[in-house]
């Protein structure tokens, strides 16, 4: 990269937020950082933007500005607060967006960055899953880059030919499995938060961590890439590869197949968002096909996992039905890691959401939210009767 880019960090503390930071630490002359924010975690949001002198922090809980204003006094750091002061700072006009904020929550500011006409990186799939359609006009209008961060989205977004989508047959999702690929549904009865949130082979904040888990992270990521990718629905499949070190797959009509390797470290994802179209050094683990010796791979199975058909269903089904169903997960995984359900509750309520649930499809990001907010309370309800 030659000259120096611009950058906000929307969900700053966050896994992927910390691991955007240790980039643009390592490079501090090519990055300038407009804005960093946070959900609640002052005392992170408030170190990050001490260390990359920051212009604007904003943590989004409005009780928590005086803090945030005394753990940054003297610094030249301009603080905000709230929901509204997240959007103005998604909307500042950095060259580059991280939008990493969980949940829907990301979706207004996500919205306001891709309105800027820069680049935006996505880490957020509930945004996309929730209103793609309106996410990818809105895209288009401003002539917004938007670049996948997930590592799958990212390694199919390396493989994939834009210029001729026709040469393409098929994408294929790599997924981990997680923690209880072989597990049986006598012991995931049982599963505790703490033993869901331990990911065997990437480190993820908890919501994400439990959704790999279930693998309906696997299926939102299918909505997602539906979106992302100009094919068909029935174009993107899912194979289990407990390595993690094919991210994904691109198959293209000739039967060649292109894939993307690397460590499974989410710093190489953002890098090639970060310095795209160029590239960018990192310190990741370089990868060693002689010590890893194997790849394995299988079929998901979707009796023991439901939320990965629930969610091809939802796709298929298309409308609202992507974003009722990523709201009620988002209720769902809440609750589990409250304790307050079983794990295999999670993918029941979800059904039972999506199924009693049946709004018109939204054509503008209002309705999508009065869907998402009325979906999140029908879950709640559907949640006391499978409270512990």
């Amino acid at each position: 990269m030659n000259a120096r880019r611009t950058v906000s960090i929307l969900g700053a503390t966050g896994s992927v937020g910390q691991s955007t930071l240790d980039l643009i630490e390592r490079s501090p002359s090519s990055f300038e950082v407009i804005a960093l924010t946070a959900k609640q975690d002052v005392s992170g949001l408030a170190a990050a933007a001490r260390r990359v002198n920051a212009r604007h922090a904003v943590i989004a809980d409005e009780t928590l500005i005086e803090p945030l204003r005394e753990a940054l006094v003297g610094t030249g750091t301009r603080v905000a607060a709230g929901e509204a002061a997240i959007v103005e700072a998604a909307s500042l006009g950095a060259d580059w967006t991280m939008a990493a904020i969980v949940g829907c929550a990301g979706l207004r500011p996500v919205m306001a960055a891709l309105r800027g006409g820069r680049t935006v990186a996505l880490a957020n799939k509930e945004a996309l899953v929730s209103a793609g359609h309106i996410m990818m006009r809105t895209a288009a209008d401003s002539g917004a880059t938007l670049l996948p961060v997930d590592s799958e989205h990212n390694a199919i977004f390396q493989c994939f030919d834009r210029a001729r989508p026709a040469a393409i047959r098929r994408i294929i999702l790599t997924a981990s499995g997680g923690p209880f690929r072989a597990a049986s549904p006598e012991a995931m009865r049982s599963v505790t938060p703490s033993q869901a949130v331990a990911h065997p082979n990437w480190s993820m904040g908890a919501k994400i961590s439990v959704d790999s888990a279930t693998l309906m992270n696997k299926g939102l990521e299918l909505i997602e890439a539906y979106h992302l990718f100009p094919l068909e629905p029935e174009a993107f499949d899912v194979v289990v590869h407990p390595q993690s070190v094919i991210h994904s797959l691109v198959e293209y009509v000739d039967g060649s197949v292109l894939a993307q390797l690397g460590a499974p470290d989410m710093r190489i994802p953002i890098a090639h968002t970060l310095a795209y179209p160029e590239r960018m050094n990192t310190p990741c683990e370089r990868l060693d096909l002689v010590s890893i010796s194997r790849l394995d791979f299988e079929a998901p199975d979707e009796e023991r996992f439901p939320a990965l058909a629930l969610a091809k269903a939802a796709l298929k089904a298309g409308g609202a039905k992507p974003a009722i169903l990523n709201a009620a997960n988002e209720v769902a995984v809440a609750s589990f890691l409250d304790s307050a359900i079983a794990f295999l509750d999670i993918a029941r309520i979800a059904q039972e959401t999506v199924d009693n649930f049946d709004p018109p499809a939204p054509a503008l990001l209002d309705e999508v939210l009065e869907i998402d907010g009325e979906a999140r309370r029908r879950a709640e309800q559907i949640v006391r009767k499978y409270r512990l």
